[in-house]
């Protein structure tokens, strides 16, 4: 076996690379920047999404980041499974929709934690193998979901109903796009799911508002 880091996804703002069962998100230099201006930005953006990450490896299935001396990277124990926007649609509905509900109870507990993700796509969720990453002791309060949410670069720290609904709203868009065939029973199970949340009936309340605006903007 190589102990070559493995990349295993790039973007615009970092590179995502795999290393002895270790995942490190390797924020991009700007060529476009000056160079100190870059470092800040790179050390701000690193900082935030590790205490977010920090924060909702608390309260939900999420990857734990593991100190580095890096201002520019983090760093991760590896989630063996599978990315869900590959393989939802291949599931039996029923198994569909159990997930589906998981992920509302667990978009619930981040939004009354006031995180709100930015980037809610099923992409940027796994469905793990084992239950608990190698590295991390196993908590059985988490044990019943085996959903993981990574990637939380577009997140912040906010307790506006308005935020939340956006959120929701941009994971209904996004199972529409990737899950069109049965979208409209899954978000269905993601509402029900996130009934859990303290605040859940405001929150569908201003989603209407966000999805109205969202229909005159064409």
């Amino acid at each position: 076996e190589t102990m070559t880091p493995k990349i295993i996804a790039q973007g615009a703002e970092a590179i995502i690379t795999l290393e002895k069962n270790l995942i490190l998100k390797n924020r991009i230099k700007k060529s476009y920047r000056i160079s100190e201006l870059d470092e800040k930005i790179r050390k701000q953006r690193t900082k935030k999404e590790i205490k977010l990450l920090t924060k909702a490896a608390e309260i939900i299935n999420s990857p734990l980041p593991i100190e580095t001396k890096d201002f520019d990277k983090i760093q991760m124990p590896y989630i063996e499974g599978k990315r869900l926007s590959e393989h939802l649609d291949s599931f039996p509905l029923k198994k569909q929709k159990t997930i589906c509900k998981q992920i509302g109870t667990s978009i619930s507990k981040l939004h009354d934690n006031e995180i709100i993700h930015g980037d809610l796509t099923t992409s940027n969720m796994i469905l793990s193998k084992n239950k608990t990453p190698k590295g991390e002791k196993s908590d059985p309060k988490k044990a019943q979901s085996s959903i993981y949410f990574i990637d939380f670069g577009l997140g912040y720290i906010s307790r506006k109903y308005e935020d939340k609904a956006v959120d929701l709203h941009l994971l209904k868009q996004a199972l529409e796009a990737k899950h069109f065939k049965n979208w409209e029973i899954l978000i269905k199970e993601v509402f029900s799911g996130y009934k859990k949340s303290k605040d859940s009936s405001i929150v569908f309340e201003r989603l209407k508002t966000v999805e109205k605006r969202g229909r005159y903007k064409h």
